[in-house]
């Protein structure tokens, strides 16, 4: 039996490598690419799971974001967002560092700039596919819990999730740093009564997974 697990193991290490080598080819990856180099993701991380930690995490985001709203709201590129960022990142953490006190907590917080893996994520009827991109992360105590994310550029953030469709505007600003090939990838399903037909554009063969 442990024979066979092994076997099991490495018959599905292999595959994953093979479809890994596979995808680095398809325009799909190189749409991925061209998605992470134009935006920066924002991901606040919460000390642990549970519900208290959950919901100082939701409270630091909201200070954060309401913050980083008026911050941002004349960066022009993808560098200049940058920029304020990296100038804003003590302020960021006395702002989250007060929320956390406030709430009777000690937790550290840390702020700070990363490259990294994401798995897919939908945000309204926008979707973001998989793979490496540039991150602007809160991390909160120990940072061993889910985390909250959006994209801070162009600035997603400030839409509210809860909404199923994005405004125009903001996609327009979506529009006008990507390709049209890699607008349309990012955008969600057909419009079906009040509920959409999710359809991942880039991992197609997840489909299956959300007939």
């Amino acid at each position: 039996m442990k024979k066979f697990m092994v076997v099991l193991l490495l018959a599905a290490a292999a595959v994953v490598a093979l479809g890994t080598y596979f995808y680095k080819g398809t325009d799909e990856y190189k749409t991925q690419k061209e998605i992470a180099g134009q935006i920066i993701r924002f991901h606040v991380r919460a000390n642990s799971d549970s519900e208290e930690d959950q919901r100082l995490k939701l409270a630091v985001k909201d200070a954060v974001v309401l913050f980083l709203k008026d911050e941002l709201s004349g960066a022009k590129d993808l560098d200049e967002a940058r920029n304020i960022l990296y100038y804003d990142i003590d302020r960021i953490e006395e702002i989250a560092g007060g929320v956390i006190a406030d709430m009777g907590y000690e937790y550290n917080v840390n702020v700070y700039f990363e490259k990294s893996y994401f798995p897919m994520k939908v945000y309204g009827d926008m979707s973001f596919p998989p793979g490496e991109y540039e991150a602007f992360r809160v991390d909160i105590g120990g940072a061993e819990g889910k985390n909250w994310w959006c994209v801070l550029f162009p600035p997603l953030c400030f839409v509210d999730s809860a909404y199923s469709v994005v405004p125009d505007d903001t996609k327009e600003q979506f529009r006008n740093v990507l390709s049209e090939d890699a607008y349309e990838a990012i955008t969600l399903g057909d419009l079906d009564g009040d509920n959409y037909r999710i359809r991942f554009k880039f991992l197609k063969f997840l489909n299956k997974f959300f007939e």
